[in-house]
């Protein structure tokens, strides 16, 4: 390159980074950055870079020099740079030298001697001899110059490797290995500058001059600069000292602090010598910092003391005069009041290791008792600072709240808490937290400090619910008669705050509360109170529900029951969650399950029922008189009200099916309440709110939570069920419930000749729908996941579940079931696509009897069972024979859209399924070879399939060559994993095989399968149907 190209190349780069960084113009920036960047991969950007750098006065613009030096440092950080070979390293090392020189002081910007000396440190670690190079060359340069390149040389070292592909782990620790050679000099010219006078005229000064030497040093430190000095030499080092005094300047205090907590950290002799400093730092640093609200110079001194003292616990354990400086400046830290809790929460770490060490200690020595005499009164204090700095917060108009940094501080002190339990006992625990001397009969309790007592009550439950001292709680029993006894309008925010965390004790020591029969009406009072507002609404529900469990014979006194039922029919008022609302109704239906007298069990259980009912029945009512749906708000508020009844009835059938199992409700309760709930499924059914989607999958619910608790009491109502159902399904063929509710009843009694026709007409009709039939394609299949989830559910359940002669019956319709399981394998969507494979393969789980010859298996699972069953003879009228018949005629399909399922960027997530359908697919083939099903089926079949699909792949989805090598290599590893599978299903090798490959051909037909869909990620998606 002439004179004249580089003279326009420089004018070119300089008009690229004015336009880049001054430009109002989007398109001008970004035409100018990629300008810019195809100039820095290009073989000139070293020469313009370095001639830039070395122009004649007066100097190019700063942010093109500083754009140079960038430029310069990325193309020698890139793999594969050109300089090593062309023998550029010391004419590049020479120029960055005398620019760093040339740019090191005022008027030139300090970011431009930094990306000078980064270059350099990045030349130094990949050319030979460069660390060495490099020092012998800094004693020409400035010492501002020196200080910065001695900064980021270590830097270098322990660099991240993301975006430096260039260097490798053993060219680093080289790097590092000769940096360390230089550091006694390094320490001796930090020394130096550390001791020049305030008037040596170097440009910087003092308090700049100071940072940056101990910027310098912390890079140092950090790469192991201190390693080799003795123990005693280093406590006493001048560095130290320099660096111990810079604490006192504020400019340099917080590089100060971490020169010091990097020093502790690597050095186990440091830490005693900083505690010998502690009062010092407590007396002199930190009381007036205090005083004066210096939130940085306390969150430093705290991080530093806390390093210290997690470093050596067991000298702070000792209790020394330095040791309870120690501990007395982090409680005052813990007690700093800010407008955040980091500060606090620095110490939890600290304060968590200190005890844990005195715990540690052997409990049969002496030792442990003296030092947990010492450590008990400020574990005491330490437990008062933690209370207040956990008190709720006020928001801007003066109101309690919580805000997410003190929710973030609460949960972080669970761990603290407990340890101080354990410290202190919990009786001294406990009595520490009721020393409140509150005043009953006061009308100004101090909420905020009763919440955050009950708060840490509650987070150590588990400590003090596991220790055989008795307590006496009666002063939570007095604050539970207060706040239930408070009328809504004395029901404030803050108070809600306050039954929030009552409600998690009560429910953290419900048995000890509840032993009392004269607390439980307060108590049920008090969730009652709690469960209106959302803010306590979950606390105060968990909290009834072990109320429920721990003292049912209580509940059952008629007041307590009142209490109960006007808890449920509050409900309907829909201010809840719906978790929330199933959790109180659980709770209510196992108090209810428990009551001896069995008309008054049915009486009330029909009544908590009926407390559902009235919402659910006020939509039906919309039917009768349509001039109620022409408010759209109000007709929407009531289906919200209809879908909440509906979960509540659902929680109520879902718990009663654990008190039938245990024999605490019998047939005739189930009788009622079913008699109560399906007239009125029947009319939603039946209604046009159907449509609504949250609605029909609230009665869906419902439904199956009856079914299941009800059991052979629900078969009478089968034919209607599965009428209403289809129907629905006809109607509102994008509501997937209907689909799942019918396999659910398909799993529940399909296993019952008597209802085979009534499953197989409901197959016939939910198939009959539009919506079913246009599954034909890859792409309709994502825009409809959750039908293809629903329906492939729903045949699978039928396969295992139905007897076999439905199962021949419906011979034609599995067979449609099975080609669209096929195309949606293929599906982009990740759910809907391995749905359709667990179909196929392995099928879904199931929970109650189903038939025995095809339990628990997929399609694939159940067509080879049917052929190891009768390997010599094919039966007349098995379902076996019309499964493997529609194999035979769908294999090649179902082969084509494996192998299109793994083309393609979410080919991986299919990897495991799709070798799993190739391998029962190879053992089948493989096992009617030497059968009687070798008419129907064979190995030869699956050697046509596969030629046939490669061949009719289009070319542009293999490689060369790729379907000649496709063929042979597959069906010799199909052969291997299919006789692996077989082994693994016959004789003493049966196992339980859900999901995994078998053998050793099993896991090499998974690695080709994976070899296959990542060497194919970027290939067009297909569109198969």
């Amino acid at each position: 390159m002439d004179a004249a190209e580089a003279s326009e190349l420089q004018a070119r780069l300089a008009a690229a980074v004015h336009a880049l960084n001054h430009d109002a113009s989007p398109s001008a920036r970004l035409a100018a950055n990629q300008w810019l960047l195809a100039l820095q991969r290009s073989p000139q950007a070293w020469a313009v870079a370095t001639s830039l750098l070395a122009a004649p006065d007066p100097p190019p613009p700063a942010d093109l020099l500083f754009f140079a030096a960038q430029m310069l440092r990325r193309k020698i950080q890139s793999p594969g740079s050109a300089f090593p070979a062309l023998g550029l390293a010391p004419q590049l090392l020479d120029a960055l030298l005398l620019a760093a020189r040339r740019f090191c002081a005022a008027p030139a910007p300090r970011q431009l001697l930094t990306q000078i000396c980064l270059a350099l440190a990045a030349l130094a670690l990949r050319a030979e001899g460069g660390v060495d190079g490099l020092f012998a060359r800094m004693p020409h340069l400035p010492p501002p110059a020196v200080l910065e390149l001695l900064t980021v040389l270590p830097e270098e070292a322990a660099q991240d490797q993301g975006g430096d592909t260039g260097v490798d782990a053993a060219a680093r620790c080289r790097f590092t290995r000769e940096l360390l050679a230089h550091a006694p000099a390094v320490l001796e010219f930090l020394h130096g500058q550390s001791e020049k006078a305030p008037t040596d005229d170097d440009g910087v000064p003092l308090h700049e001059r100071n940072r940056r030497i101990l910027r310098c040093l912390l890079s140092w430190v950090r790469v192991g600069c201190f390693l080799e000095t003795p123990a005693a030499a280093l406590a006493t080092h001048p560095l130290l000292t320099f660096a111990f005094n810079s604490l006192q300047v504020s400019f340099s205090f917080e590089v100060a602090i971490e020169v010091m907590i990097e020093l502790v950290s690597q050095h186990q002799e440091i830490p005693e010598a900083f505690l010998s400093k502690t009062p010092y730092i407590r007396e002199v640093l930190l009381l007036p910092a205090l005083a004066n609200r210096s939130e940085k110079i306390i969150a430093g001194l705290a991080c530093l003391m806390c390093e210290v003292g997690q470093a050596a616990p067991a000298l702070v354990a000792e209790g020394g005069g330095q040791a309870l400086a120690l501990t007395d400046g982090l409680l005052r830290c813990v007690a700093f009041t800010s407008e955040d809790w980091e500060i606090a929460e620095s110490t939890l770490q600290f304060w968590c290791s200190l005890a844990h060490f005195i715990l540690g200690i052997d409990v049969k020595t002496a030792k442990r008792n003296v030092v947990r005499e010492l450590f008990v009164p400020v574990f005491s204090s330490l437990l008062d600072a933690l209370l207040f700095r956990a008190q709720m917060d006020t928001d801007s108009d003066g109101a309690p709240c919580i805000p997410e940094g003190l929710t973030q501080f609460r949960m972080n002190l669970e761990e603290l808490l407990i340890d101080i339990c354990l410290l202190l006992g919990a009786p001294a625990y406990i009595n520490k937290l009721f020393s409140g001397g509150w005043d009953f009969s006061s009308q100004t309790i101090p909420w905020k400090e009763v919440e955050v007592r009950m708060y840490a009550l509650s987070m150590v439950a588990d400590t003090i619910l596991q220790d055989e001292s008795s307590f006496d709680f009666s002063i939570i029993m007095h604050f539970v008669n207060i706040l239930s006894s408070r009328t809504p309008v004395e029901l404030n925010g803050s108070l809600f705050l306050v039954y929030k965390s009552f409600g998690d004790v009560i429910g953290s020591y419900s048995k000890w509360l509840s032993s009392s029969q004269s607390n439980i009406k307060p108590l049920l009072l008090f969730c009652a109170s709690g469960i209106s507002k959302s803010i306590s609404s979950n606390a105060c529900s968990l909290a009834l529900r072990k109320l429920c469990e721990d003292a049912p014979s209580f509940i059952h006194e008629p007041q307590n029951l009142e209490i109960l039922f006007w808890i449920s029919e509050g409900m309907n008022k829909g201010n809840l969650q719906l978790e929330d609302e199933e959790e109180i109704i659980s709770a209510i239906t196992h108090a209810l399950s428990s009551v001896s007298e069995k008309e008054l069990k049915k009486s009330s259980l029909a009544r908590l029922l009926c407390s559902s009912y009235s919402a659910v029945e006020k939509i039906i009512d919309i039917d009768r008189d349509q001039s109620l749906r022409q408010n759209p708000a109000a007709y929407t508020q009531s289906l919200d009200l209809a879908v909440r009844g509906l979960y509540r009835m659902s929680a109520l059938f879902h718990h009663l099916a654990t008190s039938v199992t245990s024999g605490l409700v019998d047939d005739d309760i189930i009788i009622v309440l079913l008699g109560i709930l399906w007239p009125l499924l029947e009319k939603l059914f039946r209604s046009s709110h159907m449509e609504n989607v949250n609605l029909s999958a609230a009665v869906c619910r419902s439904l199956s939570s009856a079914m299941h608790s009800c059991g052979h009491h629900f078969h009478i109502l089968l034919p209607k069920v599965m009428e209403c159902l289809s129907a629905n399904f006809l109607l509102f063929q994008r509501h997937d419930c209907f689909l799942r509710t019918a396999a659910n009843v398909i799993e529940e009694f399909g296993h019952k000749e008597e209802y085979g026709a009534l499953c197989v007409r409901t197959f016939e009709t939910l198939s009959s729908a539009s919506s079913i039939s246009a599954l034909n394609s890859s792409y309709t299949c994502d825009q409809e996941p959750d039908l293809v989830e629903a329906y492939t559910y729903f045949t699978s359940m039928f396969i295992r579940c139905c007897q076999k002669e439905a199962i021949v019956a419906s011979s034609s319709l599995l067979e449609l079931s099975f080609q669209k399981a096929a195309i949606c394998s293929t599906a982009m969507h990740r759910g809907a696509a391995l749905a359709a494979m667990s179909y196929m393969s392995y099928g879904f789980g199931v929970k109650t009897h189903v038939s025995k010859m095809l339990a628990h298996k997929g399609f694939l699972e159940s067509v080879l069972a049917a052929v190891l069953e009768s390997p010599e003879c094919i039966p007349n009228g098995s379902p076996g024979v019309a499964l493997i018949q529609i194999l035979a005629r769908c294999g090649e399909g179902l082969l084509s859209n494996v192998l299109y399922a793994l083309l393609g960027v979410s080919a991986l997530s299919r990897v495991h399924k799709s070798a799993t359908i190739l391998q029962q697919l190879a053992a089948l083939c493989s096992f009617c070879e030497a059968t009687a099903w070798k008419a129907v089926l064979s190995w030869n079949s699956l050697c046509g399939w596969l030629q046939s699909t490669v061949k009719s792949l289009p070319s542009e989805y293999l490689k060369q060559g790729e379907a000649e090598m496709i063929v042979p290599l597959w069906l010799k590893v199909l052969q291997d994993a299919g006789s692996d599978y077989l082994y693994s299903r016959t004789g003493d090798n049966i196992r339980s095989h859900q999901g995994y490959m078998q053998g050793k051909g099993g896991r090499t037909l998974k690695r080709i399968i994976r070899d296959f869909a990542e060497s194919h990620r970027n290939v067009p998606i297909p569109s198969t149907s």
